[in-house]
């Protein structure tokens, strides 16, 4: 499908949306064109809340946050969600906060249509304190000490949608990820939809051909999207590097919502797709971004004589 297409089909108004990707991957095509849409009234889950989270505040689309790392990615913060969260302006966002194993676990539990999962992480964090849907529970076995054990336990996380970017698909879905493979699986099998955005669709020769590459199988995606540079300013292992300089810039320009609004209405709403958004960076901008080969062995998988 066209990022129009799977967006007007899979997220709605009211939705709980998953956008995941951690470092690289992150599916900011996909934030763009939520945007675009205007959809509302959206719970937002990521873990690592960045830019792509920041700018769809900006667009309105967001009236609850579940994370566990806000900021800009190690270059400075998020403007507008520090507006909202601290001073309410120009209205407040709800924020669930949980550890990134939190989120883990909240993602494992949610993939496997289980009611809770347990850690033992929390011990000793004011976390629990601040969020009541971390809970303790008394485990049914011993502890260590042969007595009665008590762990936290945190709920499942069971999105409407998850969206994910990736590197490449073949024509029936099959989605490969390599590099940092975060926890984009078990975000899609937690999820009632998926759409998975992609750098290319490759012949399915390809895919079979390194089968161990394959993180998210064609049956749990509803839909891929191809969209180059999809993860701009964040990167594509293989395809572009991080646009560090955007990052930085990013601090300067939320931090001002004047400015901010100027480049929404520049780069997002001014922009009919994401080829429209990526022509608009320039030559220049996208070389700078390209990246060397740093080729993979092949592997002999054997096959039957």
């Amino acid at each position: 499908m066209t990022m129009r297409e799977a967006i007007a089909a899979y997220v709605h108004d009211g939705d709980t949306v998953s956008l995941e990707g951690f470092t690289h991957l992150i599916p900011t095509a996909a934030g763009h064109e939520i945007i675009r849409q205007r959809r509302r009234n959206l719970t937002v889950v990521r873990m690592t809340a960045d830019i792509v989270v920041d700018q769809m505040l900006a667009g309105g689309c967001v009236s609850k946050l579940v994370s566990s790392f806000v900021g800009n990615s190690s270059a400075g913060s998020l403007g507008e969600l520090r507006r909202r969260i601290e001073h309410k302006v120009p209205e407040p966002l709800e924020f669930e906060e949980y550890s990134h194993y939190g989120m883990v676990c909240r993602y494992l539990a949610g993939a496997q249509r289980l009611p809770f999962y347990p850690l033992r992480s929390y011990a000793g964090s004011d976390l629990p304190s601040v969020n009541a849907g971390i809970r303790k529970i008394t485990s049914p076995y011993p502890g260590p000490d042969g007595g009665e054990e008590h762990v936290h336990v945190v709920p499942p996380v069971n999105p409407d949608v998850t969206i994910v970017h990736a590197q490449r698909a073949d024509r029936a879905g099959n989605i490969q990820i390599w590099g940092l493979t975060g926890i984009q699986a078990e975000a899609v099998y937690a999820a009632a939809r998926a759409v998975v955005v992609v750098e290319e669709v490759v012949d399915d020769e390809v895919i079979r051909s390194d089968p161990n590459r394959t993180v998210i199988p064609a049956h749990a995606v509803d839909a891929v999207v191809v969209c180059p540079r999809g993860a701009h300013p964040s990167f594509a292992q293989g395809y572009y590097d991080r646009d560090n300089a955007f990052y930085r810039a990013w601090s300067h320009i939320s931090k001002d919502p004047a400015r901010l609004r100027e480049w929404m209405a520049e780069w997002v709403y001014g922009t009919r797709d994401h080829e429209e958004y990526v022509a608009k960076l320039g030559e220049t901008s996208r070389a700078a971004l390209a990246v060397g080969d740093a080729m993979s062995l092949p592997v002999n998988y054997g096959r039957r004589l």
